[in-house]
């Protein structure tokens, strides 16, 4: 039944969308909703849906997430009997097992684990990270026309100057923030606090890798208001993230390096984490967290804020051992900091990646790829605590827009593409390592995998929801 109703939804969807029309010309089904936001703002600067239209997608959208997000709740709960089963079977001493038996059972309760632990994921923080992204481009669709006119109103004027953080001719003479070395020591017991508790991946080793980051990293720290030196990281995690300690410490994760397709994308997401430590974020996250009665230590306030959340780099253990968190819960809402503070990135950010000769849009199409095809499971810690999609991608449109015009920008390098080169043996390697050494979730030796996992790498939503039966 269910299945049939998410079947009804997705095809009301495409009716719908099949029958919309841009003056004269028929909007492709598959090309509304699909479209990139960079192509939807160009494509979205005149009035293309009426209200009506758009109330039907919005509410299409709403009933879609609650069937697919219920169904796989319920498919989690149905897994957790399962296991309950099992157990029981474990300890009936009227039927007592093999020793072939047991072994079968200890595997199913394996199996059934994982299977539970993708189906909360994907319940809890996959597909409403992708139904989000969907209706933040429904939204733009609805609200570009106006802010495009604002837009163009202000370069006309010349209003545009008077942003936040306007003087782009003087990064690296100006000061975003005062004192960026007294957090040398936060970042550092940071570090130390992480490493102990186990939170810090080993680092890659590969030095094609590893240099071709940091030259990558240091050409945006020279042109940033950065004063403090940097020091960069690359971990062997399959996670897709990167994070920046107080005190200049950045951390670039393998899933990251596997994910980005040129290298004005790693640049956008360098300048982002960059600003974190320039505009002394994580420092003013503790302070504020003091005055609020709330204290905990440097390794969490890392972890919880410039991670992404309350995964982050825990997401890592999350997916291989199937819980989250370790411990560093933090709803950074009570604090009322995050949404600021990632807007604050996002425009300091494409300042830096810009003022380095490249593509700002870099970042936005990272973004969106995170959020259309890779983000679902690796990448969600990225969008955790992160603002509303569409506020995100507008004001980073506006900042791109506002920045004078430079011929040349750096898409891609010839460097970039040895790096994924040697990259490829880095993450064979680490695949076979994980394959050896003990894990929480899988104990028991010699078991199949299950026959059907939750999710593929890379699975696009559309056949998350509708393609079990």
């Amino acid at each position: 039944m269910r299945q049939r109703i998410c079947l009804w939804v997705g095809l009301t969807i495409v009716v719908l969308l099949a029958s919309l029309h841009a003056g004269d010309k028929k909007i492709p089904a598959d090309d509304v909703l699909q479209k990139s936001y960079l192509d939807l703002f160009e494509w979205a600067e005149q009035p293309k849906l009426s209200s009506a239209e758009i109330e039907s997608l919005r509410e299409n959208l709403k009933r879609g997430q609650e069937v697919c997000v219920s169904r796989f709740k319920q498919q989690a709960s149905q897994y957790g009997k399962e296991i309950e089963q099992a157990q029981k079977q474990l300890k009936d001493e009227k039927k007592p097992l093999t020793d072939s038996q047991r072994h079968d059972l200890h595997c199913r309760i394996q199996n059934l684990r994982v299977l539970q632990s993708q189906a909360q994921m994907l319940a809890a923080h996959a597909i409403p990270i992708a139904y989000e992204n969907r209706k933040a481009k429904l939204d733009l669709i609805e609200q570009w026309p106006k802010k495009f006119t604002e837009i163009s109103n202000q370069l006309e004027n010349g209003s545009y100057r008077n942003r936040r953080w306007g003087d782009v001719q003087d990064i690296g003479f100006r000061e975003v923030e005062k004192d960026q070395a007294n957090d040398i020591k936060e970042g550092q017991d940071a570090i130390r606090e992480m490493k102990t508790a186990g939170l810090m991946p080993k680092e890659v080793e590969n030095t094609a890798v590893v240099d071709y980051v940091t030259r990558v990293a240091r050409r945006v720290a020279e042109h940033s208001d950065l004063k403090v030196p940097l020091k960069v990281t690359v971990l062997d995690s399959k996670e897709i993230n990167a994070f920046a300690l107080p005190g200049g410490f950045l951390f670039i994760e393998r899933g990251l390096l596997e994910a980005v397709d040129d290298e004005s994308e790693l640049a956008g997401v360098v300048g982002h984490e960059m600003s974190h430590v320039v505009a002394r974020h994580g420092h003013k996250l503790m302070m504020k967290a003091q005055i609020a009665g709330i204290f905990f230590q440097a390794a969490q306030v890392a972890a919880v804020l410039l991670t992404g959340g309350a995964a982050g780099i825990g997401t890592y253990y999350a997916l291989q051992y199937g819980f989250y968190g370790l411990g560093l819960v933090l709803d950074l809402k009570l604090l009322g900091v995050s949404r600021d503070f990632e807007l604050q990135a996002d425009q300091l950010g494409i300042q830096y990646t810009w003022n380095s000769g490249y593509d700002p849009a870099g970042f936005i199409r990272f973004f969106d790829k995170m959020a259309t095809t890779k983000g679902y499971v690796e990448g969600a810690s990225w969008f955790y605590s992160h603002p509303p999609f569409l506020e995100r991608m507008v004001e980073a449109q506006r900042e791109i827009t506002f920045l004078p015009k430079k011929k040349e920008l750096v898409i891609q390098t010839s460097e970039f593409e040895v790096m994924k080169q040697a990259l490829v043996e880095v993450t064979a390697k680490a695949k076979q390592e994980e394959e050896n050494k003990p894990s929480l979730l899988a104990p028991e030796k010699g078991c199949p995998p299950p026959s059907k996992l939750e999710y593929e790498d890379g699975q696009p939503i559309e056949t998350i929801c509708s393609s079990r039966s």
